[in-house]
């Protein structure tokens, strides 16, 4: 088990929130690529907003930029067909990660999923955080949408650039050792095994110009089923654990197991005003309503809970103690539930930098003001075929646990 990552100065990160926002920063990035360009998504959806992206990776290829994609096999199970043919004439390269195969979801081991969002572009600009390319009016399952979607991300230029490329690049070299072997392409398949523990051949990340503003210290957090099992829980454990003052997070999918429920109360205990943004909108049975066995605990303790029901929030972000000489923000894909610290691929970018971590502070703090709910005291008194519902869904995510072997 690895140690987490030494946060380090000398980054520029920028906090973006919302898609389209995220799509002007990305596409002028790809517009300027000139050597390669590395693309994780779960979700690759070609409408509206998300269009530009497919396009600008397709302009890239075409002045001869090497481009990789790689798509998650739950969350894109296909491209559409113009866009196959039009990536392959222009020479986009691209992956799907764990198609689901006959049996689906079925399986166990197709639960592992491929959630990190993640950008390279030259080796010099990355982009990490919880924004798939998916228009922020739209969802593939409730159509058009009244109010965006609420969602950050981030850029960044620095070492850490470098740490991202070399994960996506392992990555990208098991995919083809894994279609190789498929096919029985055993010499080919080797080879890919090999090259995805080798340094890649393009240029390493650049300095920052001189006249750059301030840097920040910043690091990458990764979890995956090998080296890197627990780093982003632990990397939450130890924030909340140092916290004097505030913690709050935003969560989409918040089911966090005993630990980091038993971190948040010893806050609350210590002084240490907790609170957690999630969410309110009905998106999907088990995660909304298997989250909700947790709340009377958490109230009971102190700890101050607000539901943003004016759309869907799909953000996985965090600030604590943002006005103190030690402050600690995150922006990345990992909700705190079991699929993303138990199952999935993320990515984290874990920033200590008083300015961004205010920027990030006051941007929730107006969400939780003007459009999110409070869950107050009488939140146990719901209907009892409500709360018969919250008790099924979390027995069924227990289980689903006891299937994969996991305790939580």
């Amino acid at each position: 088990m690895r140690h987490n990552p030494t946060l380090r100065d000398g980054h520029q990160i920028r906090l973006i929130e919302g898609g389209l926002a995220y799509f002007d920063a990305l596409v002028a990035a790809l517009d300027q690529a000139r050597s390669h360009v590395m693309l994780e998504t779960y979700i690759f959806n070609v409408h509206g907003a998300a269009l530009r992206v497919a396009e600008a990776l397709e302009r890239a290829a075409l002045r001869g930029v090497r481009v990789w994609l790689v798509v998650d096999g739950v969350g894109t199970p296909h491209l559409p067909e113009v866009w196959r043919t039009r990536f392959a004439q222009a020479g986009v390269d691209w992956r799907v990660y764990a198609p689901l195969g006959t049996l689906g979801l079925l399986m166990p081991n197709r639960w592992r999923r491929l959630h990190r969002k993640l950008c390279v572009v030259d080796g010099h600009t990355a982009f990490c955080g919880g924004i798939n390319i998916l228009d922020d009016w739209y969802d593939p399952h409730h159509g058009t949408l009244a109010k965006p979607r609420l969602d950050f991300a981030v850029s960044a230029q620095g070492e850490l650039v470098g740490h991202i490329q070399d994960s996506m690049s392992q990555l990208w070299w098991r995919l083809q050792g894994a279609q190789h072997a498929r096919e029985r392409k055993i010499p080919q398949a080797l080879r890919s095994f090999k090259t995805a523990g080798l340094p890649l051949p393009w240029k390493q990340p650049l300095p920052l110009p001189d006249g750059s503003p301030p840097s920040s210290r910043a690091a990458l957090l990764l979890r995956d089923n090998v080296l890197h099992r627990s780093q982003i829980e632990r990397a939450y454990l130890k924030a909340i654990g140092l916290a004097r003052h505030e913690v709050l997070i935003a969560n989409a999918y918040f089911l966090p197991g005993r630990r980091l429920r038993q971190a948040l109360v010893h806050a609350t205990r210590r002084g240490v005003r907790v609170r957690l943004l999630l969410q309110g909108r009905y998106e999907y049975f088990m995660q909304y309503h298997a989250a909700r066995p947790v709340y009377g605990a958490l109230l009971a303790a102190g700890v101050e809970i607000y539901e943003y029901d004016v759309s869907f929030l799909h953000a996985k972000v965090a600030v604590v103690d943002p006005d103190n000489d030690r402050p600690w923000a995150t922006v990345g894909s990992s909700n705190l539930d079991p699929l993303s610290l138990l199952l999935a691929r993320e990515a984290n970018v874990v920033v200590a930098d008083k300015r961004f971590a205010r920027r990030l502070h006051q941007r929730l703090c107006q969400v939780i003001e003007s459009q999110s709910t409070p869950v107050t005291a009488d939140f146990n008194q719901r209907h009892w075929h409500t709360r018969l519902r919250d008790v099924i869904a979390f027995g069924l995510m227990r289980l689903a646990l006891l299937i994969t072997g996991h305790r939580y």
